[in-house]
């Protein structure tokens, strides 16, 4: 018995030097989620934005001390997520549409008193937090080892941060954390998701409480 508690303290040694780098980035992550749940603080886009990226970006300098930009943050191929965009601006007015005369998302939705600038600059600022975790921090934190298996390790915490939710909702976020991950993967840059993901809230919202 003790041979084999050795052998496998050796292999967990091994293990943790093999990856230590992506195990760091998914405890990382995993922390900063967890932080955000247990103790998030008002307004909720500052606290996003301390739990999302700001941590992150610090983990990145000082704990992988790599260059924060190398995690998304860059233009990429803007030609190629500009394609991308396009098409998620045209499909998405009829489908945000018709889920806005859905009375589950309607009901969720529905501000009594929504105020479109102010609403669009907070979650303009939160929504870039969340992507950075999963899309930049997560994504391109596991893309040296993991390759396009990082698409879908950082769309499991997408759908799981998405639990409350209007259920087509939810289960749509399935879809578009590939999706999402996928044009990032891609285009070396995780700004198409966020640039995706702040016009589909923001048109939703439009949708259900001004139209």
């Amino acid at each position: 018995m003790l041979k084999l508690l050795k052998t496998e303290l050796r292999e967990l040694y091994a293990f943790l030097r093999r990856h230590g780098r992506e195990i760091l980035v998914v405890c990382i992550a995993s922390l900063c989620l967890a932080l955000q749940e247990y103790h998030s603080f008002r307004p909720d886009w500052a606290s996003s934005l301390v739990y999302y990226a700001v941590l992150p970006i610090l983990s990145i300098i000082f704990l992988l001390r790599k260059n924060p930009l190398d995690f998304g943050l860059r233009l990429g191929n803007w030609k190629l997520w500009g394609v991308h965009l396009a098409v998620i601006v045209i499909l998405g007015l009829p489908i945000l549409y018709g889920a806005s005369r859905m009375p589950s998302v309607a009901r969720y939705y529905t501000q009594t008193e929504f105020q479109l600038v102010r609403y669009s600059l907070e979650i303009a600022v939160a929504l870039f937090a969340w992507e950075f975790i999963l899309r930049g921090f997560m994504l391109f934190g596991l893309k040296e080892k993991l390759g396009e298996v990082s698409i879908l390790v950082q769309m499991v915490p997408f759908v799981i941060l998405h639990f409350g939710k209007p259920e087509i909702e939810m289960i749509s976020t399935i879809i578009m954390g590939i999706y999402f991950g996928y044009i990032a993967y891609r285009s070396n840059s995780c700004w198409p998701a966020v640039i995706m993901h702040i016009y589909i809230n923001i048109t939703a919202r439009v949708f259900v409480n001004l139209l």
